[in-house]
């Protein structure tokens, strides 16, 4: 069985602060001729990256092909917040894997995030890596929600602080008056998302990863061994992974018809005074608000706002994100008129129907992995999406595989041309509602 892909002429990063302030870029080769190894992962995000990593930290050979750069699509374009849990309301799942697998589930959105934290330790990665995360409520409902998670964490034997803010408490974390109260969280946080990958991929690489960029896949043949193709190269594999999540394209319609790319932006501003800094975020946390066009933002290391949002189901881009994202920024902090914009970006997150990242092996292809759709909370669920994998290629008795495996996930309706602009309608249903 034979599957053709979408291919593009391969990009350097896009213009972003991340790609401005990054680590050092090595420049990995081009594949050229037939390569073998035991695993085949294709994709040098953070699912590729760390299901490589995991693989061969077991013994196994590894081989990763990226079309573009390491860290080129969301991975390294991200907001840059590590929070704690996957999914989105993890009770609907209990009628296919129980209470148990639920909580299961709920524990395993704990332990994603000290993967990184462990990850970033062990290799010494700089990466800025922040600690401080509040979740910010638009209205009283949300701070009653607040009130559930926060019981519920203490449940699941959380270790880290947290603290429910009243609105007049709210000057403290975040120097805007939208905001009816928080939820802060000592074990989730912040950080530089490129230069984690970059990290990751040199931790791979001195563990035996062979990595390959500008290596666009054009063909996989499926069977027992898979042979993937790129235009100067192939590879030859027991075993393949598909970690590209939105820039999956057409490489596998099976998996690309149940995520959705969507667009979300993100604007750097100039760098800040040390007053103006602390005015805006008084301890440096990375927050997020509840609404369906979400608000995201932190700061810089150089203490610049990093604001992002405005997630696009439409599949088109603003032509000036800047003039799109800097009145929402604004609303925010008014503070902030004529302070200089100096970054603008967007990139593509996967998501899907149920917003449970899907992970998982082809019904009909054994031998073929993957792990995408991870619906906004994809610096963390991206790792423990690697250690799973890693778990079960290797043979490993894998219990959080399994339970993420069990869970069934649609095909949006409507083909790739008519999903989006559906979507979108149904996306816009949702934020008429909460005008209500």
């Amino acid at each position: 069985m034979t599957a053709r892909a979408f291919t593009s002429a391969s990009q350097p990063h896009v213009a972003s602060y991340y790609a401005a302030s990054s680590l050092p870029q090595p420049d990995h080769p081009v594949l050229q001729g037939d390569v073998l190894a035991d695993v085949c992962v294709v994709g040098g995000g953070f699912s590729g990256l760390n299901t490589a990593l995991e693989l061969a930290e077991r013994g196994l050979s590894v081989v990763l092909l990226e079309a573009h750069k390491i860290g080129w699509g969301a991975s390294g374009r991200n907001g840059g917040q590590l929070i704690r849990g996957v999914g989105h309301g993890l009770d609907q799942f209990t009628n296919v894997i129980g209470a148990d697998g639920v909580r299961e589930m709920k524990l395993m959105g704990l332990e994603a995030v000290e993967i990184v934290r462990q990850r970033v330790e062990r290799f010494q990665i700089a990466c800025d890596l922040t600690w401080g995360y509040c979740d910010l409520a638009n209205k009283p409902s949300d701070l009653e929600g607040f009130a559930e998670d926060a019981e519920e964490l203490r449940g699941l034997g959380y270790r880290y602080e947290t603290r429910l803010l009243q609105a007049h408490d709210m000057h403290t974390v975040v120097g805007s008056k939208r905001y009816v109260g928080g939820l802060i969280d000592m074990g989730s946080g912040h950080l530089h998302p490129l230069n984690l990958a970059l990290g990751e991929a040199a931790a791979a690489q001195q563990l035996g990863v062979k990595l390959f960029e500008h290596s666009a896949v054009t063909r996989i043949d499926y069977g027992p061994e898979v042979k993937v193709h790129t235009a100067q190269g192939s590879v030859r594999a027991k075993t393949l992974v598909l970690g590209c999540n939105a820039y999956l394209n057409d490489l596998n319609p099976q998996l690309s018809g149940k995520v959705l790319p969507a667009g979300s932006y993100i604007i750097a501003t100039e760098p800040l005074s040390e007053a103006q800094a602390h005015d805006l975020l008084p301890q440096n946390m990375a927050v997020c608000d509840q609404r369906v066009a979400l608000d995201y933002y932190r700061l810089s290391a150089d203490r610049r706002l990093l604001f992002g949002g405005a997630c696009h189901y439409s599949g088109r881009d603003p032509k000036d994100i800047a003039a799109y994202m800097q009145p929402k920024m604004l609303e925010v902090f008014p503070q902030l008129a004529g302070v200089k914009i100096d970054y603008q970006w967007g990139g593509m997150i996967g998501i899907g129907a149920n917003r449970l990242p899907q992970i998982g092996r082809l019904n009909d292809q054994p031998n073929v992995y993957y792990a995408q759709a991870y619906s906004g909370h994809g610096v963390n669920a991206t790792h423990l999406a690697g250690k799973l994998l890693a778990e079960a290629i290797s043979g490993q008795h894998s219990g959080g595989f399994d339970l993420f495996a069990k869970v069934p996930h649609i095909t949006f309706p409507g083909g790739k041309h008519l999903r989006s602009p559906l979507l979108a309608l149904g996306m816009l249903w949702h934020r008429l509602k909460e005008l209500v």
